[in-house]
């Protein structure tokens, strides 16, 4: 789960870690007061939405002139922003954050995320600071510092001094660096996060460090242990379908394809996607019915794929093992002859009564509805459809 920026910045101010002073508004009324209180002669106002790239994309901007920030939020708030990170639809701002500005004399890149090939927990450091992390391993890979933290050990001091000599500071900007680093790991173990990322972290004219951004993102499957970082979600930046999907129960996420994809597990949804590329098209969702599938899941599936205009062809890939593929069939049926499909469907299963399950859709004699006996044909026909209606 992500969070904004400015629910970060109280996370990282509860750990003691330097922020600037901030005030989030949400419109006009309280932007004036949030200039006239915030003491400073330059003001940085940041578009909040889950997604990084927001200067290139042009969701920051930095001002001396209160009548100018005024005339940006008003031209900023409740309307769609789009990045490098966001997908085609834009994302809505609905609030703005406001800071005090600071001076820097360097600004570097930090950030603590899971290496999962390594199975360790990776602390990169960057000297160019303020651009993209993929850029910097582009342009400068030099200048790029990654250091592999055992889990089971945690970060020690031999880690820091690593980064010191990396980043070539003195004694005393080292010694901060080190309190600001091990408040962040702790706020990586103790909130379950999977992404702490700073960029810039910087270092003030009077050789303090602070964090001028500030991304976390949270393992969520380990949000039951967290309620209060549950209630940051924010689902005005999540996709609708997304949401409605949790509502629902089933794992959905929005790709920007033309396949819909009905799978049951995470491996066989990822193996169905890759076919499927593989084979020329993309898909355009991961939907998860689940290993307890039942017939009105199948149908909600559908509903919630159809709603997606970018879908050509639904791509049912089931393998029964605990669920019952007639049961899926049912639901195929059940969800044809009730929504009026007006897109092919492609069903391939396999496992428990698949033999009884192909019978029921065979003897359905659906229109649209494309019966396949495995993974590879079932793939190939759902490409071929796609295109085909894409035409």
């Amino acid at each position: 789960m992500n969070i904004h920026e400015y629910q970060a910045k109280r996370i990282f101010k509860d750990y003691g870690i330097n922020v600037a002073n901030g005030i989030l508004v949400a419109n006009l009324n309280e932007t004036k007061e949030a200039l006239d209180v915030l003491q400073t002669d330059k003001f940085i106002l940041k578009a909040q939405i889950h997604a990084g790239g927001r200067g290139l994309g042009g969701g920051v901007k930095i001002t001396k002139d209160k009548q100018e920030a005024l005339e940006w939020v008003a031209s900023m708030l409740n309307t769609r922003l789009i990045t490098k990170q966001t997908s085609k639809d834009a994302m809505l701002v609905e609030k703005i954050y406001i800071e005090e500005a600071i001076k820097f004399k360097q600004e570097i890149y930090l950030s603590l995320t899971f290496d999962r090939n390594n199975e360790s927990i990776s602390l990169i450091v960057s000297k160019n600071g303020g651009i993209s992390i993929e850029e910097a391993a582009q342009i400068s890979p030099h200048l790029i510092k990654n250091i592999s933290i055992d889990p089971q050990i945690g970060l020690c001091l031999f880690h820091v001094q690593e980064l010191v000599v990396f980043l070539d500071i003195n004694k005393e900007l080292a010694l901060k660096l080190h309190e600001t680093i091990l408040k962040l790991y702790q706020i990586y173990i103790q909130k379950d996060a999977n992404l702490i990322e700073i960029n810039p972290l910087v270092l003030t004219q009077d050789d303090e460090i602070y964090a001028l951004d500030a991304k976390i993102s949270f393992d969520d499957s380990a949000l039951f242990r967290h309620p209060e970082i549950l209630a940051l979600s924010d689902p005005s930046q999540a996709d609708p379908s997304e949401n409605e999907a949790k509502e629902q129960k089933l794992n959905y996420i929005k790709f920007n394809g033309s396949v819909g994809c009905v799978v049951n597990g995470a491996g066989l949804a990822m193996a169905t996607m890759d076919i499927i590329k593989e084979l020329g098209a993309d898909a355009a969702n991961f939907l998860d019915v689940g290993g307890s599938a039942t017939s009105d899941g199948v149908a909600k599936a559908f509903r919630l794929i159809l709603k997606d205009k970018n879908v050509k062809v639904i791509f049912v890939n089931i393998f029964g093992g605990i669920v019952r593929c007639d049961r899926i069939a049912s639901g195929v049926i059940k969800a044809c002859k009730e929504i009026g499909l007006d897109v092919p469907v492609v069903v391939r299963l396999d496992g428990t009564n698949a033999k009884e399950a192909m019978q029921m859709l065979k003897e359905s004699a659906l229109k649209g509805l494309h019966a396949s006996q495995n993974l590879l044909d079932g793939a190939k026909l759902a490409v071929k459809l796609a295109k085909e209606t894409s035409l």
